[in-house]
C-alpha cells in the first residue's frame, strides 16, 4: 500500500487486488482508493497485473510517485470513458 497525492493535491492509496477464479497468472492487479474529498472513491487498473501478492508489494514499494501519478491518471481516464458509454 502506498500514499500520494495527485497533481492537484488529493490524497490517493495505491493497493493491489485479487481476482478470483481458476487462473493464478495476472491473479492480482492495481487499485487505487481515494481519501478526503474522495474517499470511498475505487479506480482499477487491470492492465497492470502481477503473479503473486509479494511481487505486487514489491513493484508498488518501488513505483516513484510520478509513476504512480500517471497510473492514476490513466485509471481515471478508462473510468471516466466507461461511465460515458
Amino acid at each position: 500500500m502506498r500514499r500520494f497525492r495527485d497533481h492537484e493535491g488529493n490524497d490517493w492509496v495505491a493497493s493491489v487486488a485479487q481476482e478470483d477464479g481458476g487462473d493464478y497468472k495476472g491473479r492480482f492487479y492495481f487499485v487505487v482508493d481515494g481519501e478526503g474529498d474522495r474517499d470511498g472513491r475505487r479506480v482499477a487498473l487491470t492492465d497492470v497485473r502481477w503473479n503473486s501478492s509479494r511481487t505486487a508489494r514489491r513493484t508498488l514499494s518501488t513505483m516513484s510517485e510520478v509513476e504512480l501519478r500517471r497510473r492514476l491518471r490513466s485509471a481515471l481516464g478508462r473510468a471516466n470513458r466507461a461511465a460515458a458509454v
